[in-house]
């Protein structure tokens, strides 16, 4: 695992995203975006990440980061990993090491937005298997039929 970016991250992520066969195009290109904009203003971005490479490659990533305006509650952005490898684990490592990073800065609580879609019932349950609650749920937020649902998690 590692936190810092390197050359050819904005690829990388961009691959993975697309691997998964969740995202459209304009989603892929903000999670590049997302990318760029650490790589240009550094920590003050308001973005962190957590990278897991296999060999030369990225294999999955989160991106997370402090909500403007609160005391200590962080978003989780982005949590993708490759279709070739994923069923592993490697999901719920990201995940843990996020959240681990979010509690070292003194983070109390993770939010995740994700979709009420029925091909979104996996990361659904993925996000209420790791102890994360319902905590709203927005109807044809992202479009008529496909509202928002808003996960949350206490850390301890």
């Amino acid at each position: 695992m590692r936190t810092e970016l390197r050359p050819g991250d904005e690829q990388a992520v961009r691959a993975v995203v697309a691997s998964t066969g969740f995202f459209s195009a304009a989603e892929q290109d903000i999670a590049v975006e997302l990318v760029e904009t650490r790589r240009a203003q550094g920590e003050s971005s308001g973005y962190l990440f957590v990278f897991l490479d296999q060999g030369p490659a990225l294999i999955g990533y989160a991106c997370f980061g402090p909500i403007p305006a609160t005391r200590s509650s962080y978003d989780l952005y982005w949590i993708a990993v490759d279709a070739g490898a994923q069923r592993r684990g490697i999901g719920r490592r990201l995940l843990r090491a996020a959240e681990q990073e979010i509690g070292r800065r003194g983070g109390m609580r993770v939010y995740v937005d994700t979709s009420s879609r029925g091909d979104y019932a996996p990361t659904r349950a993925f996000y209420s298997g790791q102890g994360y609650s319902c905590a709203a749920e927005l109807p044809d937020f992202y479009a008529p039929g496909d509202g928002k649902v808003v996960f949350c998690k206490v850390l301890v």
